[in-house]
């Protein structure tokens, strides 16, 4: 049995370790007790999606944990549930494994800041993405503003496309700018936008960086969100949503055709890294992980889908590797 958590084996549905993390330790089922969106034909979702964001095609639900059941609610979520998107993009029934495989690989194998995450399957078997909310506290919700609210950018004042006006370096100056621990947060930046590229999530935008509130009042960059590979539902789409440096591409970048390892180098010099830091950070990337194959082959995507995933992961791993 795969733990649809951690996609380990394990003798129970959601294992010890994930039950801990996701739900305090409680012995919660994988199936919720009520339909998808599109089975459902009471009021269930219709009085709870009145309040709840909309990014994208994505709708987003809010859930609270009752005991050992998990319920829609419209205060106080502790969970977001992600169901299949409807659109018009390829393979949306496959984005909750899709997204969940992702946020995995970034998790165990990348050192990335995840917040605990996991498949779960409506009663009608439909499968969802659940994630654990990192803005929540005992005391209340957590101050978080995410960098299209800091840098002021809105599409009333920046159009409809301000989401992608800005590039990942003027994104590093907010960093320097706001976040007091900017030298430690730098370094996790730099990987999480390393990963987007070599994981194929092409729609790292604006507002899928965030800064929240420590314990302390300062400010931190928050967990990581919204990772996947998102070439599996837009094959033609750009291989980052905004470009590297805010002066254009490199030259090895118009020789090529795409970002390699310099100018991910290039790019962490100017963002005041250090080159021995710099190295350190790309190795994990440069060379391809065994145990990626392994959290994508136990994946719930489907099979075809295991085998386009691991061909975008070698792609990006080899544009890495080659050297000017």
């Amino acid at each position: 049995m795969i733990c649809p958590g951690c996609l380990h084996h394990r003798n129970q549905a959601y294992c010890t370790k994930c039950r801990k993390e996701l739900f305090d330790g409680k012995n919660v089922s994988p199936y919720l007790s009520f339909n998808s969106p599109s089975k459902e034909d009471t009021d269930v979702y219709r009085d709870h999606t009145k309040k709840i964001s909309i990014s994208g095609v994505q709708l987003k639900y809010s859930l609270t944990l009752k005991g050992t059941e998990l319920q829609l609610t419209e205060t106080k979520g502790q969970y977001i549930l992600k169901p299949i998107p409807v659109g018009t993009f390829h393979h949306l029934d496959q984005a909750p494994a899709n997204e969940h495989l992702t946020m995995q690989i970034a998790r165990q194998l990348f050192k990335l800041t995840i917040p605990p995450n996991a498949v779960i399957f409506f009663n009608d078997g439909s499968p969802a993405y659940l994630v654990r909310r990192f803005d929540q506290s005992p005391d209340g919700k957590v101050q978080q503003e995410d960098f299209a609210q800091i840098a002021q950018m809105t599409s009333e004042t920046h159009g409809k496309n301000y989401k992608y006006d800005l590039s990942y370096e003027e994104i590093a100056a907010l960093i320097i700018r706001y976040i007091p621990t900017h030298r430690i947060e730098m370094e996790k930046f730099f990987r999480l936008i390393v990963f987007n590229y070599v994981f194929s999530n092409g729609d790292a935008h604006l507002k899928n960086f965030s800064a929240i509130q420590s314990a302390q009042g300062d400010y931190l960059l928050s967990p990581a969100y919204d990772l996947l590979c998102t070439r599996l539902h837009s094959p033609r789409e750009s291989d980052m949503a905004l470009t590297l440096f805010k002066d254009g591409f490199s030259k090895t970048y118009e020789a090529y055709g795409f970002y390699t390892y310099q100018d991910f180098y290039a790019f962490g010099k100017r963002v005041g890294i250090k080159a021995s830091r710099i190295e350190k950070i790309m190795k994990d990337f440069t060379e391809i992980n065994a145990s990626v194959h392994l959290l994508i082959d136990q994946s719930f995507l489907k099979e075809e889908l295991k085998a386009v995933y691991r061909e975008h992961y070698h792609d990006k791993v080899k544009r890495l590797r080659m050297m000017p």
